[in-house]
C-alpha cells in the first residue's frame, strides 16, 4: 500500500519531482519572482534542487533567473543540466541557451543548440528568423576567430582619461583638437583637449553655454574645421522629444548658444548620435521614428536653402529589424562606420563599415573583425581624416577606470578613401590683418562645390578636407578685393600630407594681378578645357559685381620651344579667355588681351615645377 500511495502522488504531481520540500521551495521561489525578489528566488530554487537534484523545473527556473541577472555562466550550467535530465523538456531553452552562449563567445556550442531548436515543428516565424540570425552570428564568429585582424589599442593617457567614464571621442581633421563626453555623478558633459607638438594637453571643460548642470549632453559630432558642434541633448526644456539634436558654433575661443535643430530632424520621439559630413550638408543621426525597419535606425537629412530637409532612412543595406547606432560619416563623405546587432557579428553590438557605391547607394556593411569586435558591445568609433587612426572607448582594456578613450591603427582593408585637408589663413595684403572671406572648393570634373564657408573673423583661418583621385579648384573672395585662385591635383595622389597655404588678398587697385590657376589647356593648344568653367564663372561674377573695372587678360609660357610659337600660343590662350567673357556678356570695352610668351617668368625655368608655374593665365586691373 505504501508503494501504491507514492506512485499515485507522483502521477498527480505537475512537476518532475514528488519531493514535497523541493516543491515547497519551488513555490516560494515563484512568489519571490512575482515580487521581483530575484536573489531570494535564487536561494529558494537552490534549496529546491538540494532537496532533489533531478528537479527539472527548478533547474530551468534557476537558469532563467540567472539569465535575467546576466549571470551567464551559471545560466548555461543550469540549462545544460535540464538537457541532461530531459533533452525534450522544453524546446525554448535551446534558443535561450544559444543566445547566452553567444554572449559568452561559446559559438560552436551555441550553433549546435540553435540548430537543434530549428528541428522542432511549428515554430513561429519570428523565433525561426531569430534562430537563423543567431546561427549566422555563430558562423561568422567561428571564422573571425580563426582570422584575427591587427588591433593594438593605446590608452590616450591621464590627460584625457580619469576614474570617471570618458567616451564618444571626435577629432578635427588636423587632429589638433579632440572633444569627448565625460560622465561625472551621472551627469554627461563635454570636455576638450588640444594637441601640441604631438602631445595631448590636460582636458578642460568645454563650455558653460553647451554643458548644463541638470541635463545630459553627449554623442557629439564636430565639423572638420572644429567650428560647429552637433550634439545630443536630453530632456532639455527647449527640446521636442526625450532626446534632440542641437548645434553650436565656435567663434574665436568661445562657443555660442546651442540651438535645437527642430523639425523635421527632431520629433517628439528620440533623436541622437549625430554625425555631420565633411561638406556640412548631410547630417546622419539615429532615431526610433516611424518608417524605420525596427529598433533604432540610421537616418540622414540634407541641408537645403530652406533648412534641413525631410529625413531619409538609409535603407535595408544599413538598417535591419534590430538596432543600428553610432553612425560616423568619414571626411571622404562616402565611408560610413556604425554599430549594429542586426548584421552577422560576434554578439551584442559590433562595428561595421559601408562604402557608398557608384550608384549612390550604400553597400552591404562589412564587419570590422575580431578582436576589434568581441562578444561584448562595441560602439562609438570615429576615424581620423587621414583614415589611419581610430578613436573609441572601452571599459575592458585595463584603463584608468570605467570607460577610457583609446586609439588604434585601423586595418587597411576597412579604411576610407585617402583624404587630406587644406588649411589656410587669409590676410589683407597691405595691413596683414585677418580677413573673413568666402572660401569655396570645387570638384573641377563635375563643377560641384565640395566646401563652402568663411574664414574666421578672429584669425582668418579655415580648414577643408578633400579626397584623393580628383582635381580641385580653390577660390577665396571678399568684397573690395581681388579673388585668390589655387589648384590641388589629387589624381594619382595617395599621400595624406596636408596643404597649408597663406593667402594675401589684394585690394582692387590698378596694377594688381590674379593668377587664374584653374584655367586649363592641352599642351600646345589654346582651346579652353571644360574643367576651366568654374574659374571663368568666378571671373565673370567678379567683373559683374565690379562693373567699372577694366582688365587685361594675359597668357604666359615657359622657355621651352620656339620663342615665336610660345608668343603666338600665349596670345591665343589669352584671346580664348577674352572671347569666353564676351560670349558671357562682359563688354569688350572692359577687356584687352595680350600674350607675353616666355618674357615674364615667375619661377626659374630650370625645373618642371618652375616651368609649370610659368605656364599661366592672369588678369590685371588696368582701370577702375
Amino acid at each position: 500500500m505504501f508503494l501504491f500511495t507514492v506512485t499515485v502522488y507522483a502521477q498527480q504531481s505537475p512537476y518532475s519531482t514528488a519531493d514535497k520540500e523541493a516543491i515547497k521551495y519551488y513555490a516560494l521561489a515563484s512568489q519571490s519572482l512575482d515580487d521581483h525578489q530575484y536573489d531570494d528566488a535564487i536561494a529558494l530554487l537552490s534549496k529546491a534542487i538540494a532537496a532533489d537534484s533531478k528537479f527539472i523545473e527548478a533547474h530551468s527556473q534557476l537558469a532563467d533567473v540567472f539569465r535575467l541577472k546576466k549571470y551567464n555562466k551559471q545560466a548555461i550550467e543550469e540549462y545544460k543540466k535540464v538537457i541532461d535530465l530531459n533533452p525534450e523538456f522544453n524546446r525554448g531553452l535551446y534558443m535561450k541557451l544559444g543566445e547566452i552562449e553567444i554572449n559568452e563567445a561559446q559559438y560552436s556550442q551555441a550553433q549546435r543548440h540553435l540548430e537543434k531548436y530549428l528541428t522542432y515543428p511549428n515554430l513561429t516565424a519570428q523565433n525561426s528568423f531569430l534562430a537563423q540570425k543567431l546561427i549566422k552570428d555563430c558562423t561568422f564568429s567561428i571564422e573571425a576567430l580563426q582570422h584575427p585582424v591587427a588591433f593594438k589599442p593605446v590608452n590616450m593617457g591621464p590627460e584625457i582619461n580619469t576614474a570617471a567614464d570618458e567616451y564618444s571621442p571626435v577629432a578635427t581633421a588636423d587632429e589638433k583638437r579632440i572633444i569627448f563626453t565625460r560622465q561625472v555623478n551621472n551627469n554627461e558633459d563635454f570636455y576638450q583637449s588640444t594637441n601640441q607638438n604631438g602631445k595631448w594637453l590636460s582636458a578642460s571643460y568645454l563650455s558653460d553655454r553647451i554643458n548644463t548642470p541638470n541635463f545630459n549632453e553627449g554623442s557629439e559630432s564636430i565639423s572638420q574645421d572644429g567650428k560647429f558642434l552637433f550634439f545630443t541633448g536630453c530632456n532639455r526644456p527647449d527640446g521636442l522629444g526625450r532626446c534632440d539634436i542641437y548645434i553650436a558654433q565656435k567663434k574665436g575661443d568661445s562657443w555660442g548658444k546651442p540651438f535645437d535643430l527642430s523639425q523635421p530632424v527632431n520629433t517628439s520621439g528620440w533623436e541622437s548620435q549625430p554625425s555631420i559630413s565633411a561638406d556640412g550638408r548631410t547630417l546622419y543621426f539615429v532615431s526610433n521614428r516611424k518608417g524605420g525597419y525596427g529598433g533604432y535606425d540610421i537616418w540622414k537629412s540634407v541641408l537645403t536653402s530652406k533648412g534641413w530637409g525631410e529625413p531619409e532612412n538609409l535603407g535595408p543595406n544599413i538598417n535591419t529589424s534590430f538596432s543600428e547606432q553610432s553612425p560616423f560619416i568619414h571626411a571622404d563623405d562616402s565611408t560610413l562606420y556604425f554599430c549594429s546587432n542586426g548584421w552577422p557579428g560576434m554578439g551584442g553590438l559590433d562595428l561595421f563599415v559601408s562604402k557608398l557605391g557608384k550608384d549612390g547607394k550604400w553597400q552591404k556593411p562589412e564587419n570590422l573583425g575580431y578582436p576589434i569586435n568581441t562578444n561584448g558591445n562595441e560602439s562609438g568609433l570615429t576615424i581620423s581624416a587621414n583614415g589611419a587612426t581610430a578613436y573609441f572607448a572601452s571599459n575592458n582594456l585595463n584603463g584608468s577606470g570605467g570607460f577610457d578613450i583609446y586609439t588604434f591603427e585601423l586595418p587597411v582593408k576597412v579604411r576610407p578613401h585617402v583624404v587630406t585637408y587644406v588649411k589656410g589663413i587669409v590676410n589683407d595684403a597691405k595691413t596683414k590683418q585677418p580677413l573673413e572671406a568666402a572660401v569655396e572648393i570645387i570638384d573641377l570634373q563635375n563643377n560641384n562645390s565640395v566646401y563652402q564657408d568663411y574664414s574666421s573673423v578672429e584669425q582668418g583661418d579655415f580648414l577643408a578636407t578633400i579626397t584623393s583621385g580628383k582635381n580641385y579648384g580653390l577660390n577665396i573672395s571678399k568684397s573690395g578685393y581681388l579673388f585668390y585662385s589655387e589648384n590641388f591635383s589629387l589624381i594619382g595622389h595617395e599621400s595624406n600630407n596636408p596643404f597649408n597655404i597663406s593667402v594675401l588678398l589684394q585690394p582692387i587697385e590698378i596694377g594688381n594681378k590674379v593668377i587664374l590657376k584653374n584655367i586649363f589647356f592641352d599642351t600646345n593648344k589654346f582651346e579652353i578645357k571644360p574643367e576651366s568653367i568654374p574659374e571663368l564663372q568666378k571671373l565673370i561674377d567678379f567683373l559683374t559685381v565690379n562693373p567699372t573695372l577694366q582688365i587685361e587678360i594675359s597668357g604666359h609660357t615657359d622657355n621651352v620651344g620656339n620663342d615665336q610659337a610660345n608668343q603666338t600660343l600665349s596670345e591665343n590662350r589669352a584671346k580664348s579667355v577674352y572671347n569666353y567673357l564676351i560670349a558671357n556678356k562682359i563688354a569688350t570695352a572692359r577687356l584687352i588681351f595680350k600674350g607675353y610668351g616666355k618674357t615674364q617668368p615667375i619661377a626659374p625655368n630650370t625645373t618642371e615645377e618652375g616651368r609649370s608655374k610659368n605656364r599661366r593665365t592672369e588678369f590685371k586691373i588696368v582701370a577702375k
